[in-house]
């Protein structure tokens, strides 16, 4: 797969230590595993003039204290408190070098997030989107790339999960549904 350096960016979804970290309140095995290999793969898109962006779930802990539906904390429990160690991305991935860092309150990082703006105004079309989790913050905001006529592309090796068959069925929705699914192997920048 070849792809525009100056047209691509890789979306670095939520790998916090909240998620990836076996301290963290919602440790999974499976975010901790892609670390090394989307640390490869920024280095290597970095390298290539890729814009990298990366995006962090953050909730205030009164974020839905007056939802009437939406309700994070009840599915998953208090998780990314703003300000806390567990909303802090991975020290093993270069932060330094990204281009934008995202700040997102629900699971889409296009939902009510500058992230659409700054890439328009880059003229970025082409989203190597990984992180974690498959069917959640990484469906989401592939689906939602999809819909405002963005190119995703889920990075399979760079994808975690609490299950494989969550990973299965993500990747699967979103090859059949608004995007395409692919190795970092098979990527190539020009």
């Amino acid at each position: 797969m070849h792809l525009e350096s100056d047209q691509t960016a890789v979306v670095v979804v939520d790998m916090q230590n909240g998620f990836c970290h076996p301290d963290g309140s919602l440790y999974a095995p499976g975010s901790e595993a892609v670390i090394e290999p989307i640390a490869d793969l920024v280095e290597r898109a970095s390298e290539a003039g890729v814009r990298l962006v990366f995006t962090r779930d953050v909730h205030p802990p009164e974020q839905f204290e007056d939802s009437h539906y939406y309700d994070e904390f009840e599915q998953w429990g208090e998780h990314v408190i703003e300000g806390s160690w567990e909303a802090e991305i991975v020290g093993q991935l270069p932060t330094e070098e990204a281009d934008c860092i995202v700040e997102k309150h629900t699971y889409d990082a296009f939902h009510r997030t500058e992230l659409e703006g700054w890439l328009n105004a880059r003229g970025i079309r082409d989203l190597l989107i990984c992180g974690t989790l498959a069917n959640v913050c990484v469906l989401h905001t592939g689906g939602s790339a999809g819909l405002r006529d963005f190119r995703p592309i889920m990075v399979e090796d760079c994808i975690g999960s609490i299950e494989d068959d969550h990973k299965e069925y993500a990747l699967e929705h979103a090859d059949w549904l608004f995007g395409e699914v692919t190795g970092t192997d098979d990527l190539e920048f020009d």
